[in-house]
Parts: C-alpha cells; sequence; structure tokens
C-alpha cells in the first residue's frame, strides 16, 4: 500500500485490506489532524478493499463530522461503489464519480 498525501487529498494505491488498514488508519488520522477543512480520499488506485478498510473509512467519517468537516471518496470504481452501497457505508460517506485530476 502506497499512501501519498497533495493538498486536502490522501492518495491511496494498492491492496486495501486487513495488512494495510493500521497504516493507512495512522496516515489518514494524522492527515486529518493536519487540516483544518475537508479531506478527500483517492481510491483510484486501490485494486481491492475489504470491510476492515470499509470501517477505518467509516471512523474518520465519523471523526470529520464530529469537527463539522466532510471525508469524500474520490475516484471509486463501480466494484468499489457497489460494495459502498451494499454495506450501507454510502449513508456515511460522500462519493464522487470521478478520480482527482490534480
Amino acid at each position: 500500500m502506497e499512501v501519498t498525501t497533495n493538498g486536502a487529498t490522501l492518495s491511496l494505491a494498492g491492496r486495501f485490506d486487513v495488512r494495510s488498514t493500521s497504516m493507512v488508519r495512522e496516515a489518514l488520522y494524522a492527515h486529518i489532524e493536519a487540516r483544518t477543512g475537508d479531506v478527500a480520499v483517492d481510491l483510484s488506485e486501490v485494486e481491492s478493499i475489504d470491510a476492515t478498510a470499509l470501517k477505518v473509512l467509516a471512523a474518520a467519517t465519523k471523526i470529520m463530522e464530529r469537527d463539522g468537516r466532510q471525508l469524500t471518496l474520490r475516484g471509486c470504481s463501480p466494484a468499489l461503489r457497489r460494495i459502498i452501497a451494499f454495506t450501507r457505508l454510502r449513508r456515511l460517506v460522500q462519493v464522487e464519480r470521478g478520480a482527482i485530476t490534480a
């Protein structure tokens, strides 16, 4: 799993699963803490995702909401959007259709 930042966006690449969730959680929480506004997570380069990873995104969303901010998922593939809808995470997170452009 590769984690990079570009402004308010945290970009992930690779497999987002039980093996990488602790690393992503640490990076995501540090990114949230360092920013004062909304945060985006770009998932366009994520190869696969599991339930543990979805819980990390859900928890981060709740942290952001408590501060009056928003976490947005970018670059979700059709398969990932289906998983988000199936798990009802869609009620919690904001999902953009297109991948981040810059």
